[in-house]
């Protein structure tokens, strides 16, 4: 049972990600961004990975870390749930985790290899889950959610990403 997810299976403002991925194979999805984010990424150079396209701004290195540590957090949710654990999950604040990250004291480089990393551990998992395990839910940030939810924000949040890198770092500047 993998396919799409229901309407009811996550909190409305995930259809954000969600709705980006059109694919009932999201193993496949999640494999293609992996080769295809990673070419995206690699010509940037440091120098402009540093930059923000406005003051209050991420720049590109604190993006990418954000984008790397969201992946583990709901990689963590699906773990969760998958294996039958109760708990509810905690919520996530994206600020205090980019604040204590310090993201720009490490390379672009380093960043696109902590991406390539967790990718594959998210992989490793999707591909070695049993099908009873996607229709699974629990509880985090006091909204209920399946795995299989969980597996389709993971990719949208790349996708998502991914176009405000193209949209507000990219346009109308050179990779230089």
């Amino acid at each position: 049972m993998i396919g799409r997810p229901e309407a009811n299976e996550a909190a409305p403002y995930y259809s954000l990600y969600i709705d980006r991925i059109t694919s009932d194979d999201i193993v496949a999805v999640l494999e293609g961004q992996l080769r295809e984010t990673i070419d995206f990424l690699r010509p940037i150079s440091e120098e402009k990975s540093s930059y923000r396209y406005a003051a209050d701004k991420w720049s590109m290195r604190q993006l990418l870390n954000h984008v790397n540590d969201t992946e583990r957090v709901f990689l963590f949710r699906a773990f969760w749930f998958a294996r039958g654990f109760p708990d509810e999950l905690p919520g996530y604040d994206q600020n205090v985790g980019a604040a204590a990250a310090d993201a720009d004291e490490f390379s672009w480089a380093s960043h696109i290899d902590d991406f390539r990393a967790v990718r594959e551990a998210t992989l490793t998992f999707f591909r070695n889950l049993p099908d009873n395990a996607w229709s699974r839910s629990g509880i985090a940030s006091g909204n209920r959610v399946t795995v299989r939810a969980l597996a389709y924000i993971l990719a949208g949040h790349v996708a998502h990403h991914t176009a405000v890198l193209k949209e507000k770092y990219l346009t109308n500047t050179a990779r230089v």
